[in-house]
């Protein structure tokens, strides 16, 4: 009497223990094959997650800020010289039924910033002499980091407001009755200086006065450079659109209208570009670390002929010994996958948290770069592991 021949069965944690086994005995070479996908899996993560970080503070910022903001300045005039804006300008846009708060700045020609009366004319640093109106931080979203802004007093003297920049050069870290500019060829207090202004950054460079101390001391000629405007959040297209023809009537051509929250999202959009670059570099990165992996599996299934012949000889079959080396694969690769992501998210929140930023991973980063090292895994041991079923017991035992 036969009896009927019983293939071996291996239970999936079997087929895992057996695959775990070969880690086990490499430690070095496992350590070094991981590393490759981790390298990877880290910079995309990383890439993405400090992306996703900035783009979410970007949007928290513009909803701070608003994104109702649109700037009216002087373009080009017909002739090629530079345009100018009417005197009433401010005061006709004013008149749109949907804006809410208009502000004007106008730059002093006549006027240069410089720390005291021995500095030689030319260096003024590139800092400009401003007249603003009483309305501007609020319509414009700027906050004071020392001192007061203008009231109506101060706009008729001699008093100033620094932007972040202008400060910083002159060397002026706060304001108070004993810190003073010579601007114009007179001497100024500095009664506030302000925090950086998204939304205007050509404030930070300059000094801000009151528009009547400004003609009564620096002849400024009245004429509006900026005017900022806010209006309702869901006529901001349709103002931008009169915008021009309102500020100069007989030509609207030379007037430039703008939206800063625009400018925001176009840098935003910048930084999404390079973001593919990083991330492409990371997919090369992981790719390598696959040929790595895969290197590491041909070699192990040279070294580990004798091991093959025996099980074979055994009864293992072939498609068990397939699922052996596959399954270290994965392992290989799902531990240098594991590492990249952990040390990406490290790597994003510390990053994060130097910019005062909060730390955001998008879940497809992390989900899939744990997939993309699965699936790099089963590519890489593929080749390896039917190159180790397909060994026959005779010569694999013979190898040793």
């Amino acid at each position: 009497m036969t009896t009927a021949y019983q293939p071996s069965r291996l239970r999936p944690r079997d087929v895992a223990a057996v695959g775990a086994v070969g880690l086990r005995t490499r430690p070095m070479r496992v350590f070094l094959s991981a590393l490759g996908i981790a390298i990877g899996i880290t910079a995309m993560t990383a890439v993405a997650g400090i992306s996703t970080s900035s783009r979410a503070d970007l949007d928290a910022r513009l909803a701070a800020l608003g994104t109702n903001l649109l700037t009216v300045a002087p373009g080009s005039a017909l002739s090629g010289g530079a345009a100018s804006l009417p005197l009433d300008a401010p005061a006709m846009i004013s008149r749109i039924g949907p804006v809410r708060q208009v502000a004007v700045t106008g730059v002093v020609k006549t006027a240069k910033v410089y720390r005291n009366d021995r500095i030689p004319a030319a260096e003024s640093g590139g800092l400009s002499v401003q007249a603003a109106d009483l309305k501007l931080p609020e319509t414009v979203g700027a906050r004071m980091a020392g001192g007061t802004w203008l009231n109506a007093a101060t706009e008729r003297y001699p008093a100033a407001v620094l932007g972040a920049t202008a400060a910083d050069r002159l060397g002026i870290g706060r304001a108070g009755p004993d810190m003073r500019v010579y601007l114009g060829g007179r001497w100024f207090t500095v009664v506030g200086i302000l925090d950086p202004v998204p939304l205007a950054p050509e404030l930070d460079s300059a000094a801000l006065v009151g528009r009547p101390a400004a003609a009564g001391y620096l002849g400024f000629d009245g004429h509006p450079t900026t005017v900022y405007t806010r209006t309702a959040d869901s006529a901001v297209a349709a103002v931008r659109d009169v915008l021009a023809r309102t500020a100069n009537p007989r030509n609207p051509n030379e007037v430039k209208v703008s939206r800063p929250s625009d400018a925001l999202a176009a840098r935003q959009a910048t930084d999404e570009a390079f973001t593919g670059l990083l991330l492409g570099l990371g997919a090369v990165a992981l790719l390598v670390g696959g040929v790595g992996v895969a290197n590491t599996m041909v070699i192990t299934v040279l070294e580990r002929r004798g091991e093959i012949g025996l099980r074979r000889s055994l009864g293992a079959t072939r498609g068990q010994i397939r699922a052996q080396f596959l399954v270290e694969s994965l392992m290989l690769s799902a531990l240098g996958g594991l590492a990249g992501v952990t040390l990406g998210t490290a790597v994003t929140t510390v990053y994060a948290g130097t910019r005062q930023w909060d730390a955001v991973i998008p879940a497809w980063a992390t989900i899939g770069g744990l997939g993309a090292t699965l699936l790099i895994g089963a590519i890489a041991g593929l080749y390896p592991a039917i190159r180790a079923s397909r060994l026959p017991p005779t010569e694999a035992l013979a190898a040793t």
